[in-house]
C-alpha cells in the first residue's frame, strides 16, 4: 500500500437528519455489474455527503479517495496496473471524489474495470462536461451514469412527510432545494448569494474559453428574467453587445454545468409552430432567484407564474431521472399565440402540461395541437395536484 497518501479518504459524518437521496437506492442496484458508476451534477448539491454516507454503510471493504488532494492526483495519473492494484489492495470497493481534476482519469478507470474485475468503481464529480469529456470515449460501454439534483419533492416527503412537503413547497419556489437550504432554511439568502456568485460558477470561470466573466453575468440575468418565455439568441446578443455564437457557447457551458437547461420547441405538423424556438429554465429556483436578488415571498411577487412553471419543468425532471423514465420533452407555440408549457414524448404517445399556480384559472388545450398529435393524457398542474406527476 505504498502508493496510498495519508489523509486522503473522505470525511464521513454521521447525520441523524439525513435527506434520503434517490440516487443511494439507484447505486446500490448497479453495483458489480461490471461497470464504472458515475455520478455527475452541480456544486453543494450532496455528492460528497452521498459518497461518504454510502461508504458509512457499506458492509464491503473500501478505499475511498478525494481528488482535491494532490498526492491522490498524482496516484492517479498515468499509472498501470501494477500500481493499481497496489493501490486498491484488498478492497472491494473504490470511490473517487472530484474525479475530474485527475488527468486522464478515464484511462485510468479503464485499466481497473478491465483488469481488476473483483472492484466496483464509484466515481464523481462537480464539473459535469469536464468529467464526461475525460471519460466518454475510454469508457463506452463501460460505466452508468447518473445525474444528481438539488433535493427533489419526492425525496422530501420520504424524509420528512407530505404534509412538510406541502409546508414548504412556497419557500422552495423563492428560495429553491439545496441540501443546505433544505436544511437550514434561516440561512438561505446568504447561501445562496455565495453559490451563485462564486461555488456554482467556479468551473465555469476557470477556463480559457470563458474571456468575458463579466458578459456571463449579464446573460445569466438575462436569462433569470425570461424564465417560461421564448429565448432569442439573436436578441440576447443584441441586448449584450456580443454575437450570437457567443451567446451559444456561454449557455451550451451553463448547461454542462447544470446551471440552467433547455427547452426546444415541437414543430412537426403544422404551418403555424414556431421553428427552432426554445426556453431556457434553471434547475433551481433558488438560484435563479439570488442571481437577480429577488427573494420576495410567493404573494409578493408578479413572477409567480414562471416561478411555478420552472419549479415543476425542474422536479419532473427530476423524477423522471431518477424512475429512468426517458422521454423527449419540448414545449409548444405557434404564430396564433397558442401555447403548451411542457410537452413529454414516450413510445409515440404525449402528455402535455400547463402549469397554472392559481388553481380555479380554467385552461383549454388547444384543438389544433391535440388533432395534430398522438396525445395520451392532457394535464394542468396546480398546487392542489402537482406531487401526483412527482
Amino acid at each position: 500500500m505504498d502508493y496510498i497518501p495519508e489523509n486522503t479518504y473522505l470525511c464521513i459524518v454521521k447525520q441523524d437528519d439525513m435527506i434520503e437521496r434517490k440516487l443511494d437506492k439507484i447505486i446500490k442496484k448497479q453495483l458489480f455489474k461490471g461497470k464504472v458508476i458515475v455520478i455527475v451534477g452541480p456544486r453543494q448539491v450532496g455528492k460528497t455527503t452521498l459518497l461518504g454516507e454510502f461508504v458509512r454503510k457499506s458492509d464491503k471493504r473500501v478505499l475511498a479517495l478525494n481528488c482535491d488532494e494532490p498526492e491522490v492526483q498524482t496516484m492517479l495519473t498515468n499509472t498501470n496496473v501494477a500500481k493499481l492494484r497496489a493501490i486498491i489492495g484488498n478492497n472491494e470497493l473504490l470511490v473517487i471524489d472530484e474525479a475530474q481534476k485527475v488527468d486522464n482519469i478515464g484511462l485510468t478507470l479503464k485499466l481497473i474495470v478491465d483488469n481488476i474485475k473483483s472492484v466496483q468503481v464509484v466515481a464523481s464529480g462537480s464539473s459535469a462536461f469536464e468529467l464526461r469529456n475525460r471519460l466518454n470515449e475510454p469508457l463506452t460501454g463501460r460505466k452508468f451514469e447518473y445525474q444528481m439534483f438539488p433535493i427533489s419533492s419526492s425525496e422530501i416527503i420520504d424524509t420528512f412527510g407530505l404534509m412538510e412537503e406541502r409546508r414548504t413547497l412556497e419557500n422552495r419556489l423563492v428560495y429553491g432545494s439545496y441540501p443546505d437550504i433544505v436544511m437550514h432554511p434561516e440561512e438561505a439568502r446568504q447561501y445562496l448569494t455565495d453559490l451563485a456568485q462564486s461555488y456554482l460558477y467556479k468551473d465555469l470561470l476557470s477556463l480559457d474559453s470563458i474571456r468575458k466573466p463579466q458578459l456571463l453575468d449579464k446573460l445569466l440575468q438575462a436569462l433569470a428574467f425570461q424564465i417560461g418565455s421564448e429565448v432569442s439568441t439573436n436578441e440576447l446578443a443584441r441586448t449584450l453587445q456580443t454575437d450570437g455564437k457567443t451567446i451559444d457557447k456561454y449557455i451550451d457551458l451553463l448547461e454542462k454545468c447544470y446551471v440552467v437547461f433547455r427547452l426546444g420547441g415541437l414543430s412537426r405538423n403544422l404551418r403555424t409552430e414556431l421553428k427552432r424556438a426554445k426556453k431556457i429554465y434553471f434547475y433551481d429556483n433558488g438560484v435563479r432567484n439570488a442571481i437577480i436578488q429577488q427573494f420576495a415571498p410567493v404573494n409578493l411577487r408578479d413572477d409567480i407564474g414562471a416561478l411555478w412553471e420552472n419549479f415543476f419543468i425542474a422536479e419532473r425532471m427530476k423524477r423522471n431521472h431518477y424512475s429512468g423514465y426517458y422521454c423527449n420533452r419540448y414545449f409548444w407555440r405557434t404564430t396564433l399565440q397558442q401555447e403548451i408549457d411542457l410537452i413529454e414524448e414516450s413510445d409515440g404517445a404525449m402528455t402535455a402540461f400547463e402549469m397554472k399556480w392559481n388553481p380555479t384559472k380554467k385552461v383549454l388545450f388547444s384543438k389544433s395541437f391535440t388533432d395534430a398529435y398522438n396525445v395520451k393524457e392532457t394535464v394542468v398542474i396546480t398546487p392542489d395536484n402537482y406531487m401526483e406527476y412527482l
